[in-house]
């Protein structure tokens, strides 16, 4: 078993303290670090891709489990201590000094990889979304993500509930998305203003005949307005309010009543009828 120095001494030796900037929150926890990395299952010969390592905490427990691990990580001066890491598990971890935003994540696996990362949270929204949003099925195999718990909230969201919106049905109509644990704003250094929760997220099969951008349009156009009736808020989108009569969904309806199923079958027809 490898035996490493406490996380805390490991940053206060390379003098380094969580970027606001870069949106930042270390976990120092070593035993809520190793829940999280069990999450997505037996890591044992697993590849792992991780946004935003920070000095490491969470990329220990992942190599602890037998994952080698591709993380990316913007903020130069958690390099030495990722250095270390990597010398004390040999050939099992590789650090991209770059913006998660701009990495061609896909080619740098030869299979399909886990997620796994405490995003950072100004850029988390944006890096799931582009996840979702790719050709599918997708390039990885599971998703295992620390957000702000009202993000959460709303990833998971179900049908006439207060978080359902936009994210929900786009995490839902083509993953299995399920809170796995919450965790509490003081097991953060520093300790951010909010509450956070790891999602987990497993892609099913997409739904055929359904295009994002439609999906997109219409979720875009009902949330946009949405206290108002689905006949106002959909007007916009050529054929939607005829579709909407035609599939017995009334148009008095508002956006957060219609369910993930609902609005895939209104993007399959639309398409439809575009041709």
């Amino acid at each position: 078993m490898t035996t490493l120095p406490p996380l805390r001494d490991v940053i206060a030796r390379h003098g380094l303290q969580a970027s606001k900037a870069l949106g930042q929150n270390f976990l120092l926890d070593s035993q809520l670090l190793a829940r999280i990395a069990r999450i997505p299952g037996d890591l044992d010969g697993a590849e792992i891709f991780e946004i935003g390592p920070g000095p490491g905490g969470l990329t220990r427990a992942l190599l602890a489990g037998g994952a080698s691990v591709i993380a990316v990580e913007r903020d130069r001066r958690c390099m030495p201590a990722l250095a270390e890491l990597g010398e004390a598990y040999p050939g099992k971890l590789r650090v991209i000094e770059e913006d998660a935003l701009a990495v061609d994540a896909p080619a740098l696996f030869s299979s399909r990889p886990h997620i796994v990362s405490n995003l950072p949270y100004n850029i988390g929204t944006a890096l799931l979304v582009g996840w979702l949003s790719a050709p599918w099925a997708p390039w990885w195999q599971s998703l295992t993500l620390m957000f702000q718990k009202e993000v959460a909230d709303r990833i998971v969201a179900t049908v006439d509930s207060e978080h359902y919106g936009r994210l929900s049905v786009l995490a839902q109509w083509r993953t299995s998305a399920r809170i796995a644990m919450g965790v509490h704003r003081s097991a953060f250094t520093p300790p951010p203003k909010v509450m956070s929760a790891v999602v987990h997220l497993t892609p099913l099969d997409s739904p055929a005949g359904v295009p994002l951008a439609m999906l997109e349009q219409i979720t875009a156009a009902a949330f946009g307005q949405r206290r108002k009736m689905l006949r106002q808020s959909l007007k916009g989108v050529p054929g939607a309010v005829d579709a909407l009569e035609a599939m017995g969904i009334a148009p008095t309806r508002r956006a957060e009543t219609v369910s993930v199923a609902e609005f895939v079958a209104l993007a399959r027809k639309l398409a439809a009828q575009q041709g």
